[in-house]
């Protein structure tokens, strides 16, 4: 009857164990942006998250970032956090139960005389247990908040390897944007270069004849010299976005593929389509991170209030013993059971308890603090791509008008030098300007394209399909 007393008791404790939380009640506070993105069209309400293979249109550059989420040794780092929050959540899941284990001696003994005194120390013992060792009861919810936390913890850090992933590929499309920029630039540079020495072949041949001066001469020489040392400038250029784009890969590329880098046609799908609600930030990775991360601040504030109440603990086992091992196998050993359990009161410490759960709220505050920073820094980031994707038309066709005017002008002004009518000073100025005009059309080519990678690591999200 004792021990169907005790039984129901144990049952009657462990039901009760956990049936308090002392966690405040979570909240993220209200959206601390405002409702509408900038740059969101009525027709966009409902539009599909982006993804990185649908906003990358240029097959080489989708080649490139595949290469490089396979071999990216920073990503290889967070994958390996990752699996070390989840390894953190089994230990920490591990303490809401029992830890059963078994203990076995065995112990071997005689006296050096025939003395009486003391011999019973010296007989031969056997001995095997197994019972369960101080299981807390998590009465007040201490061990599920920790947990709750760990979970949290492997949330955030899932989330963070998307976030990584997103940003990845934005930065390998971003430097391969780079290189092709800088490529269309070098041939400008060399175009140019190849032009000029044109002209100043054409103006020692009109010096010659004395139709032009040493001062055309001089000045066309110049220009020539300005141009090969812009070449070498994009060169220069292209060689070190080639080893940043080695650096993001993490392994040799095929052999031509750099070469495939180009901003015609553009390698990324322009103009994509905003939604209205701001909603949308909350998807993004970097966010939940930070909210799972406010979350498990939220549950060590439970931790920490837990503290406060007395802490209970069950040991108990069952076990045989014996004075041979034969007699522990056999069935003539002695049997027997105990069941301990304990109660840990704080009654002093020194304000120990109370630091901790100032602490915990502290963190709880900056938590908070960073999850709507974060979102205030995703709406700032779409509100960025949506000023250039308002403006970028306008900037291209103007910039295209004025390529065409200043080629025009060159033209012309060359075929004015050539009879005589103007001095090579115009010639250069037009060749100046015109060659300006096609350097401002390329970056401009080039902001187009970044901004709609821009877009993406504002509001892309990631699938592991």
């Amino acid at each position: 009857m004792r021990s169907k007393t005790l039984l129901a008791t144990t049952l009657s404790t462990v039901m009760l164990a956990g049936c308090v939380n002392l966690a405040p009640a979570y909240t993220a506070g209200d959206l601390p942006v405002p409702a509408e993105l900038p740059g969101a069209s009525s027709d966009a309400d409902s539009v599909t998250p982006l993804l990185w293979d649908d906003v990358v249109t240029s097959a080489a550059l989708k080649q490139v970032i595949g290469i490089a989420l396979e071999e990216n040794r920073d990503l290889r780092v967070t994958a390996a956090n990752v699996r070390a929050a989840r390894a953190n959540l089994l230990v920490s899941g591990s303490a809401l139960w029992p830890a059963i284990g078994a203990s076995a001696s065995v112990q071997t003994g005689d006296t050096f005389d025939e003395g009486a005194s003391g011999a019973a120390r010296f007989t031969d013992s056997t001995y095997g247990q197994i019972g369960v060792s101080a299981w807390e009861l998590d009465f007040f919810g201490r061990i599920r908040n920790l947990n709750d936390a760990a979970l949290q913890a492997y949330l955030a850090s899932e989330e963070g390897e998307r976030s990584a992933k997103i940003a990845l590929a934005g930065t390998v499309a971003e430097t391969w944007m780079q290189l092709a920029a800088d490529h269309e630039l070098l041939k400008l540079a060399n175009r140019t270069a190849e032009s000029q020495t044109e002209s100043l072949d054409l103006t020692r041949e009109l010096f010659a004849a004395g139709t032009a001066s040493e001062l055309d001469v001089r000045r066309a020489s110049a220009s020539v010299a300005q141009a090969q040392a812009q070449a070498a400038q994009y060169e220069a250029s292209v060689r070190r976005d080639m080893n940043a784009l080695q650096l993001l890969v993490g392994s040799p590329l095929p052999a031509g593929l750099l070469a495939e880098a180009s901003l015609f046609p553009a390698p990324v799908a322009l103009n994509l389509p905003v939604g209205q609600s701001s909603q949308v930030l909350l998807d993004r990775p970097d966010v939940r991170a930070a909210e799972a991360r406010l979350r498990a601040s939220n549950a060590n504030i439970g931790a920490a209030r837990a503290a406060y109440f007395p802490s209970v603990s069950l040991t108990g086992g069952v076990g045989v013993a014996s004075g041979s091992l034969d007699d522990l196998f056999n069935g003539d050993g002695s049997s027997g059971w105990t069941f301990t359990p304990a109660i840990d009161l704080p009654i002093f410490d020194f304000d120990r308890r109370r630091g901790n759960l100032d602490a915990a709220r502290a963190e709880a505050d900056a938590a908070l603090a960073t999850y709507q920073g974060t979102i205030q820094q995703a709406f700032r980031e779409v509100a960025d791509a949506a000023a250039v994707a308002d403006t970028i038309d306008r900037r291209l066709l103007a910039l295209e008008q004025l390529a065409e005017d200043t080629q025009v002008t060159f033209e012309l002004s060359g075929e004015r030098f050539k009879s005589g009518l103007d001095g090579y000073l115009t010639v250069l100025d037009a060749q100046r300007e015109y060659y300006n005009a096609q350097q401002q059309l390329i970056l401009a080519t080039l902001d187009n394209n970044l901004n709609s990678i821009a877009l993406y690591k504002a509001l892309g999200t990631w699938s592991e399909e």
